[in-house]
């Protein structure tokens, strides 16, 4: 099986919040213009190597502008990123590509977790990344289904594998799960670096169209442009550049 899946280094686990941040400090946001409607995010100060990787993507290279969500799988995830997505003819398989680096991970549990809305980055499996270092392009955004009790321990269970007894699933988290939705099976695997502020019917509808056997959409989910609308002190006025390197790798999902 093929394709980019998310889930984080445990090299970096954060379990509180970032010394240098703060409640009063301001996130920055960008907003998704896609072919289905538009989604606002907002990007967490707590993991500042992806939220400052998506940033420069989007304010320096204009990276993500007519690039597909090549992966929608319904009550889970919309994912995009694949450089090679641009002008992919249709019924390509997609998922395999991204710049040639990588993210050490960056995981804030409890306070970060997959709610609904929750934007993630994706990654190669174990098998091939040990360190469990975030693809440096490929994101997706949870939808997740309102979880019961079963999977509420599924949740549980994982982070007992991953973290024994130091980080636990909270109450607000369970809370969150159960009435909103989410996926909890990736809390502890997978960087979530930001947040659905706006337009999760836009998602919530990408995530029901039709898709083949490899989880593309039949008729391609086009994002337009991605736009910083709130950058961080100082980076507004940023010189541009362009992307050269692509690396051509095979992305793994489990």
């Amino acid at each position: 099986m093929k394709k980019i899946l998310f889930i984080i280094s445990l090299l970096a686990i954060c379990t509180g919040l970032n010394a240098q941040t703060t409640k009063k400090d301001v996130r920055p946001e960008v907003l998704i213009e896609t072919t289905m409607g538009n989604i606002r995010v907002e990007l967490y100060n707590e993991t500042p190597l992806h939220r400052d990787n998506f940033l420069k993507l989007i304010r320096e290279h204009h990276y993500y502008d007519s690039l597909l969500f090549h992966r929608v799988i319904p009550d889970f995830m919309i994912q995009g990123g694949d450089p090679y997505s641009k002008n992919a003819p249709k019924g390509a398989v997609l998922g395999d590509h991204s710049l040639d680096y990588k993210i050490p991970a960056e995981i804030c549990l409890p306070q970060i977790f997959h709610k609904r809305g929750a934007l993630a980055a994706a990654r190669e499996p174990d098998e091939v990344n040990p360190k469990r270092e975030s693809s440096s392009t490929q994101f997706y955004i949870v939808y997740g289904k309102k979880q019961d009790e079963k999977g509420l321990q599924r949740g549980r269970d994982n982070l007992h594998k991953l973290f024994g007894d130091s980080i636990k699933m909270t109450k607000e988290m369970e809370e969150q799960y159960t009435t909103v939705g989410g996926t909890p099976h990736l809390d502890g695997g997978y960087t979530v670096f930001g947040q659905v502020t706006e337009g999760m019917d836009v998602v919530d509808r990408i995530q029901h169209v039709e898709c083949d056997a490899n989880n593309r959409p039949l008729e391609d989910v086009r994002i337009i442009k991605a736009t910083i609308l709130r950058d961080l002190p100082g980076m507004e006025k940023k010189p541009k550049k362009v992307v050269r390197r692509v690396a051509k790798k095979t992305i793994k999902r489990r």
